[in-house]
């Protein structure tokens, strides 16, 4: 007969509760164990004994790992290599590695000269890796004859609006979207910050240009086609499809100024803080120079560039060092003319689109200015235009922007926007005086100019050739919109969209069709249409 197993005593209480004790216990001294080892620093292990060499077996040579030289010096202990910290060697020293560094970082901003091949030039990065291949679909545009020169703004002012006319067009310019084939964060068009923008003038398709801080030129083509992709975002292969893009190196400087050929579809000028003008070829995918001053150390930053429509070779230009020059892209830039205007900086400038002689001009001095090309007076190095009148803010102006109606818009940073009108400027002749009552501004906008270090300085720019003959331009909101406003003041829009995390500050319209750009210190292009 089989022996029953004992049966275990039945637990009381009180052991119960003595095991319950003991099992907090052991916790509480885990834990204390836990803090104690991340407090106490650990004891250095125990140095291993050296191993006898009484043993007559040979030991094998090691082999001697030669250290490879790096690139660069690497830095080095002056105490240990003798040298006193007050010594004349070691001072020398450093002198000569800050040289080294200096020129280093000179180096990288030294303009470059001569042609440059888009395909030596391409931007690395996924995100612009589609280099000339992204410039196939701009071959051969068609420009329509000559190409001249938290919120503000809701829709209950659109719907208060009482003027029928101002009314419709609030409503189209309300209407405006944003674009919707790709997010605003899939389109950077630059590495760096935005700087300058520019609509090709073809009306067949949206084609936006950028520069950044840094020289790089990005390029979109807005009317490609977004690929089909599942719920998760993703394409047939399984990757988040990004919109072809093209970034070149065309300046070793801040690309500041974009301008289009009145008369041939495929040039693209450039300027830029290395001093340099350039033109883009888009067909033959070539950056041909046509301004630099001779001597390649020669500091003029270039901030803004302008042409007549009714002269494709003459190119007018203004410089940080406040000076204006106007430059023949035919002959040799040693044959460039160049007026000293101030002797503080230009920050932008513009020729009236439909008499391109007379120049408007924003400078740090807190002045804009109009001059006269038809006259220049004075001798030698001071030969400049005549001056016909100018208009003084309480602080630096940033840019003066004229319209083929007349007028001219300037941004401050006394936060204004000033409206001038000057619709019989066709009859000035040259040298016509302009009185202090004829260059007081129209209208004055209160608008935020403050833009700080890191948001490039918004400007005002108009649509050069409307085709509804209404004169209208467009400008960075801090608040991150883009504002929309008529010749007389009259706000028509404010323009938004979901995805904008940054103010797109450098706004710029089409010159004939309602599109309007802009870009950010991001590098992200907004785009509505």
């Amino acid at each position: 007969m089989p022996l029953r197993p004992k049966q275990e005593p039945a637990m009381s209480a009180f052991e119960r509760k003595r095991l319950e004790n003991i099992a907090n216990n052991n916790e509480i001294l885990k834990g204390i164990s836990t803090t104690a080892d991340k407090i106490i620093p650990k004891p250095a292990a125990p140095k291993p004994k050296p191993k006898s060499r009484t043993s007559t077996t040979p030991r094998a040579k090691r082999e001697v790992k030669t250290r490879e030289q790096p690139v660069r010096a690497t830095r080095q202990s002056s105490r240990l290599a003798g040298l006193d910290a007050d010594s004349n060697v070691l001072k020398r020293k450093f002198e000569v590695e800050a040289e080294v560094k200096a020129e280093e970082a000179k180096a990288k901003k030294l303009r470059v000269s001569g042609d440059l091949h888009l395909g030596d030039i391409k931007v690395e990065g996924r995100k612009w890796d589609n280099g000339l291949d992204g410039l196939a679909g701009l071959k051969g545009l068609a420009v329509r004859g000559a190409q001249p020169g938290v919120r503000t703004f809701t829709d209950d002012d659109v719907k208060e609006t009482t003027d029928k006319d101002l009314k419709n067009l609030r409503l189209r310019m309300s209407g405006l979207k944003l674009y919707e084939k790709w997010e605003v964060n899939d389109i950077k068009i630059v590495p760096q910050r935005v700087y300058s923008m520019g609509f090709h003038p073809t009306e067949s398709k949206p084609i936006i240009f950028a520069g950044d801080k840094e020289g790089a030129m990005g390029v979109f083509d807005a009317s490609q086609e977004s690929p089909e992709v599942n719920e998760d975002g993703e394409d047939e292969n399984g990757e988040y499809p990004n919109p072809i893009i093209s970034a070149f190196k065309t300046h070793s400087r801040t690309i500041s100024s974009f301008h289009f050929s009145p008369a041939d579809e495929n040039a693209v000028f450039s300027a830029s803080y290395d001093s340099s003008i350039r033109k883009l070829d888009l067909d033959k995918g070539v950056s041909i120079e046509i301004f630099a001053p001779a001597d390649p150390k020669e500091e003029l930053p270039i901030s803004a560039i302008d042409m007549s429509a009714s002269d494709p070779h003459i190119i007018v230009f203004s410089t940080l060092h406040g000076s204006l020059g106007r430059h023949d892209i035919r002959t040799k830039p040693s044959t460039a003319d160049i007026w000293q205007l101030t002797e503080q900086k230009i920050g932008g400038f513009s020729l009236h689109p439909l008499h391109p002689h007379l120049v408007a001009t924003a400078s740090l001095d807190r002045t804009m200015k109009i001059w006269d090309l038809r006259k220049i007076q004075g001798k030698g190095d001071l030969r400049h235009p005549v001056l016909l009148g100018e208009h003084e803010s309480r602080l630096s102006v940033s840019h003066a922007s004229w319209s083929a109606g007349g007028h001219i818009a300037t941004s401050s940073y006394d936060d204004r926007i000033k409206i001038y009108n000057f619709p019989d400027a066709g009859s000035w002749e040259p040298g016509h005086d302009l009185s202090d009552k004829d260059m007081k501004p129209i209208g004055s906008i209160a608008h935020n100019n403050q833009t700080g270090r890191w948001v490039t300085i918004l400007k005002p720019q108009w649509q050069k050739a409307p085709k509804d003959g209404l004169h209208k331009f467009v400008i960075g909101n801090m608040n991150r919109f883009v504002d929309v406003y008529a010749a007389d003041g009259e706000q028509l829009a404010q323009l938004d969209g979901d995805g904008i995390t940054a103010v797109p500050a450098v706004a710029h319209f089409h010159p004939t069709m309602d599109w309007v750009a802009g870009g950010t210190a991001s590098g992200k292009l907004c785009l509505w249409m």
